[in-house]
């Protein structure tokens, strides 16, 4: 009997609906190898991730984990060049997404098969069951450990406990009881399980094990330190401008990844702190504000660290100008209030508001060229301006960096204190001149300023009663403090 085309398509559009069929019918309950990704076979894959393209033991390191035997993967942006000579039983993980194939880690399953892999530096020598021992480790401690660490070489591991502040951009780290570490200190290979491993948002991110930690961290996963130790290759040492290129590769990828993970300080256990967010020479972390409401707030997060100290430095730096020059200012609005509550810029405020005299503002040369229509800069970058929105000056951080402190321009009538532009604020008010006879010092984000001489009733009468007392976020209508 001659089989047509047709029937032939016929049929085996069948048979595939019958597949489809079995596989939804044994997927629950049965176990189809045929119809779903097989589950991690017992093992440990190695994956070499921490190595640069120059002065590397790449090759040494892939040989001495080969010869086990374990899997073993080379995790690169690229192929590394110039070419290394690995053993032809290791594999390459290509990370960089290209457009004629799958995104890298769509699918890591079919790269890592095993139930457990071990993230090893550059340098390792292996040690015949110490990959097992620290697999058995992690699978006969508590529910919370997630992570064995094993250091490499002759330098023992110093253990960090490690907190991390999202809401303040913070990651702090400070030394740890021996068995409680978030974090380790120090050469060291990690072993995890494979499906912990891909579950995280960035699992092969560099340098790894900060990588690791911090996300470990975010997730409380426990982690625990193995005392047997990997030997170290004997290397010779790194030419000096290997160790430029290695430094300069190592802060760039650490900026990367703090960006990704939301850090914009560490403070390190040695009191030493890293800064990772604005500066003098970029823009600030956050873009145009709306409804008094920045982004990050929405994000349930408050103002990034970096932009409160550039807050602080600009406040600062405007208060000694001013006095300098003879220019009457005060503390206003949420600045007041931050200084009467802290003593300091409110943790999620994005700029500082002083008022002055707007009879003062010619004593001022910086002032004085704003209020003429441009832009100064002044002796040490700050960028004096007229505001756009009305008849009031702002001093920037710098021509790059739009942190500003807003001043105020206020004149007394009646002795009420009045001002030409009023932007709709529930706290923008009028207020008695005698608030200012005299003007009281105040401490104010790390030096003494300026105040109305009772900053209680001052606050009251703009904010409401319990203004000090009952924090808010500046727009309620939007986002309550309460709701974080």
């Amino acid at each position: 009997m001659r089989v047509t085309p047709c029937q032939a398509a016929l049929a085996g559009a069948i048979g595939l609906n019958l597949l489809l069929l079995y596989c939804a019918w044994r997927g629950p309950g049965g176990s189809p190898p045929s119809c779903r990704a097989p589950r991690g076979v017992p093992g440990v894959t190695v994956l070499l991730r921490d190595f640069e393209d120059f002065e590397n033991d790449l090759a040494g390191t892939a040989r001495s984990f080969a010869s086990l035997p374990v899997p073993v993967l080379v995790a690169a942006e690229t192929a590394p060049y110039p070419p290394i000579p690995l053993p032809a039983e290791v594999g390459l993980l290509p990370l960089r997404p290209a457009a004629d194939r799958p995104p890298p880690l769509a699918h890591p399953e079919l790269h890592v098969r095993t139930r457990h892999v071990a993230l090893v530096p550059d340098g390792t020598r292996a040690v015949p069951g110490l990959l097992e021992r620290m697999r058995d480790a992690l699978e006969e401690g508590d529910g919370d450990t997630r992570l064995v660490v094993a250091p490499v070489g002759s330098v023992p591991l110093r253990c960090l406990e490690l907190r991390l502040e999202p809401r303040a951009w913070t990651a702090r780290y400070s030394t740890g009881a021996p068995g409680v570490c978030q974090a380790v200190e120090g050469m060291a290979v990690l072993l995890l399980r494979t499906r912990d491993l891909f579950a995280l948002p960035f699992p092969l991110a560099r340098p790894v094990p900060t990588a690791i930690f911090v996300q470990a961290a975010f997730r409380g996963w426990g982690l625990r330190v193995m005392p047997a130790a990997f030997p170290a290759a004997r290397r010779p040492p790194v030419s000096p401008h290997g160790r430029w290129k290695a430094e300069n590769l190592a802060e760039t990828r650490r900026r990367r990844l703090m960006h990704d993970l939301g850090v914009k300080r560490e403070v390190l256990a040695d009191g030493r702190e890293r800064w990772y967010g604005c500066s003098k020479e970029t823009a600030r972390c956050f873009g145009t504000v709306h409804a008094r409401t920045p982004q990050y707030l929405l994000a349930g997060r408050w103002t990034p660290p970096c932009c409160l100290r550039a807050l602080r430095e600009t406040a600062q730096h405007v208060a000694g100008v001013l006095e300098a020059a003879g220019v009457r200012y005060w503390l206003e609005g949420g600045s007041l209030l931050g200084a009467a509550r802290l003593g300091d810029i409110i943790p999620w405020d994005y700029d500082v508001d002083l008022g002055i005299y707007r009879e003062d503002v010619g004593k001022c040369r910086w002032l004085a060229a704003a209020a003429a229509g441009e832009p100064v800069e002044d002796t040490e970058g700050f960028l004096w301006e007229k505001a756009a929105e009305g008849d009031f000056y702002r001093v920037h951080y710098s021509r790059s960096n739009r942190l500003h402190v807003d001043l105020w321009p206020f004149y007394p009538r009646g002795g009420v204190m009045t001002k030409d532009t009023w932007l709709g604020h529930p706290q923008d008010v009028e207020f008695p001149e005698s608030f200012l006879r005299p003007r009281v010092p105040m401490p104010f984000a790390g030096f003494t300023a300026m105040a109305p001489n009772n900053a209680r009733a001052f606050l009251e009468l703009k904010f409401g009663p319990g203004a000090i007392e009952n924090p808010e976020y500046p727009n309620p209508a939007v986002k309550r403090l309460g709701q974080d």
